[in-house]
């Protein structure tokens, strides 16, 4: 048995919750795999798209319909609970289909981030829709938001995304796994919150998915980290004429990489960073990069790129 913790990256859960209804009951059936071929899994997910809807929509209600504004930590709240809801319902029923007997739970977490982390003072997290420059600058203009240009794809809100330094929930979540629940846990990267005299706070932030997810692996003891993105291989030079997937990277290589500035630092350099903080310097721990669509073919060694010691 192989102690597995699978990251969703919020992109590939697509734009609306029709959209990701429909996708991640296509991964359902994927993860459904894993476990009944006796992994023991643990969820996680992205949600910068997500909550960046959820924060915009209830901004735009207040404005208009004077209901009562939602502070952005809260907001990261409901997508935890939204996405969770849809995985509990598409792997129960993926579950029932093959006569799988498997309690599911998604639990609401907080992760503790620290109050002077200098993301604080240098937004780089991009989180809602993607907005063409007129229309960002119209948002950016009305709301005082800060907007950059994402990977080609246009522009996006962004937020600081300071580092997860512990998991509040850690305790109640290995006891869930220790009686053989499927936990989805950090949707999101958790709740940022901060420790003060009066206790933990919400702050205004999104943590990066991947980092939380490479935290919780490596507190429960996983043996690989998976992360489940919107392509199918990690590449170099992508988007260029000259893009070379990659089946397999070395820390070293995969370092040397990131020295050469090969992965954009609002998609692929994240995880490829969160996958180096779980495997470097772990003989036996194993980190794999694929698409969420194709993570049977992925298992099967056919695509996704695996990154090790």
């Amino acid at each position: 048995m192989t102690k597995i913790v699978v990251a969703l990256g919020g992109n590939a859960l697509g734009k609306s919750p029709a959209e990701q209804l429909k996708l991640v009951k296509n991964t359902a059936a994927s993860l459904a795999g894993l476990i009944a071929a006796g992994n023991k899994v643990v969820i996680t997910h992205g949600n910068g798209p997500q909550v960046g809807v959820i924060n915009l929509g209830l901004d735009f209600a207040a404005e208009h319909d004077k209901t009562p504004l939602f502070p952005f930590p809260e907001c990261g709240a409901m997508s935890q609970g939204y996405i969770g809801y849809h995985l509990q319902q598409s792997l129960k029923n993926e579950f029932c289909k093959r006569k799988l007997n498997k309690k599911i739970v998604s639990v609401i977490t907080q992760t503790e981030v620290n109050a002077n982390d200098q993301a604080f003072d240098n937004p780089t997290k991009p989180v809602g829709n993607f907005y063409s420059r007129e229309e960002s600058k119209k948002i950016e203009n009305e709301k005082k938001f800060v907007f950059v240009e994402d990977a080609g794809r246009g522009y996006r809100r962004v937020v600081p995304s300071p580092l997860p330094k512990k998991i509040i929930e850690q305790d109640s979540i290995n006891d869930l796994i220790d009686t053989d629940n499927l936990v989805i846990a950090s949707g999101g990267g958790g709740v940022p919150v901060v420790k003060t005299e009066h206790g933990y706070q919400g702050v205004a932030a999104v943590i990066d998915k991947d980092m939380s997810a490479a935290l919780l692996a490596a507190n429960i003891e996983a043996e690989q980290l998976i992360i489940l993105t919107a392509v199918d291989n990690v590449s170099l030079d992508y988007g260029k004429t000259t893009e070379l997937p990659i089946n397999r990277l070395t820390v070293k290589e995969a370092k040397q990489y990131i020295s050469e500035n090969q992965f954009s630092p609002g998609s692929m350099l994240p995880k490829i960073e969160a996958c180096l903080e779980f495997v470097s310097g772990k003989k036996g721990r194993t980190a794999l990069i694929t698409s969420l669509g194709h993570l049977d073919s992925a298992i099967a060694g056919k695509i996704g790129t695996l990154i090790c010691e």
